[in-house]
């Protein structure tokens, strides 16, 4: 994927919007015992995020309670996880999956490797905020705490969100390959800081012209030559700094086929990328399954996912009967 190519989510602004009474209808959909889940789907995944924000104040100033409380209160399960979170802006969600990746029973590495690995600098300084805000502790703090090694040292050079940006220098380009190429021969602790601060500091441009001059030294594509000299959850994140790198829908493809089919659907990363991407690369994050894994996302989350759960999910997708 190169710099010119347009990428595209499946949630866009609802024309006509009127939040007061997409507000009202949502009052009405979880009055009483029972509660019309159809009609939270069909208002919350056809509403972006901004809007939903603002039907959310609609509500509390309506209801005098909070909206995520009554999704909260109301439902369960996944469908649960899916409805509440539509309801946090982008860096909030960001936020709340690291800190329950971190806070669980162990630390969910894949999360923070999805996380860390796909953001922009100012998609990181803006969840470090969030972090803060909702959970009055500091994200680097808690990632020092919660991993080791340098998983954690590529970690907490991610989360500073430096990543230099549009930057090129392609003699330079030449010598970070060489040192790529050393640090996969030699694997001391000097060499996996080297490595990893090339992978985490160089812009995304910078680093297209590293990986093609390691190719032409090494006759290595980069990726496998990380697979066979490291391993550990430090190797899955130098590749997928790699993949993002490359081509990020391309990635997000490859984690939701993986946690479809190699962890018997692993509905938290399922909800995770469509939620996360679903405003940024979603349409595109199909486009890539449908070609790189013959099976488009909508039959594999039909065949996985069942109830309202699938009927959500499907929803976020933006599919349709053609993609089956």
């Amino acid at each position: 994927m190169f710099c010119g190519d347009y990428v595209q989510g499946t949630i866009f602004p609802a024309p006509n919007f009127n939040p007061i009474m997409d507000a009202q209808m949502l009052g009405g959909a979880l009055q009483g015992f029972g509660c019309d889940k159809d009609m939270l789907i069909d208002i919350l995944t056809q509403r972006c995020n901004a809007q939903r924000l603002m039907i959310a104040d609609a509500y509390q100033n309506m209801y005098g309670r909070d909206l995520i409380g009554d999704l909260k209160e109301k439902l369960s399960d996944h469908f649960k996880d899916v409805m509440v979170g539509l309801m946090y802006p982008p860096p909030s969600y960001d936020a709340h999956e690291l800190w329950h990746a971190m806070k669980g029973a162990g630390t969910e590495e894949n999360c923070l490797i999805d996380i860390l690995a796909s953001r922009t600098n100012g998609e990181i300084f803006q969840m470090r905020e969030a972090y803060c805000l909702q959970y009055s502790s500091n994200l680097q703090e808690d990632i020092y705490s919660e991993t080791s090694g340098h998983f954690r040292d590529t970690l907490m050079n991610l989360v500073q969100g430096t990543r230099e940006e549009g930057y090129t220098d392609p003699a330079m380009a030449a010598q970070d390959a060489m040192v790529l190429w050393e640090a996969c021969q030699q694997k001391t602790g000097e060499h996996k800081t080297m490595l990893q601060m090339i992978l985490c500091n160089k812009s995304y441009q910078q680093l297209w012209l590293v990986f093609q001059e390691f190719q032409n030294i090494s006759g290595q594509d980069i990726v496998d030559a990380i697979n066979e000299c490291y391993d550990g959850y430090f190797q899955e994140l130098l590749v997928a700094i790699v993949l993002c790198i490359r081509d990020k829908p391309a990635y997000f493809a490859y984690r939701l086929y993986s946690a479809i089919h190699d962890f018997g659907f692993h509905n938290k990363t399922v909800i995770r990328i469509l939620i996360a991407r679903s405003e940024i690369d979603l349409m595109t994050i199909r486009k890539r399954y449908k070609e790189r894994y013959g099976k488009s996302l909508f039959h594999d989350i039909k065949n996985f996912a069942s109830g309202h759960y699938e009927k959500s999910l499907l929803a976020i997708c933006a599919g349709d009967a053609e993609d089956y």
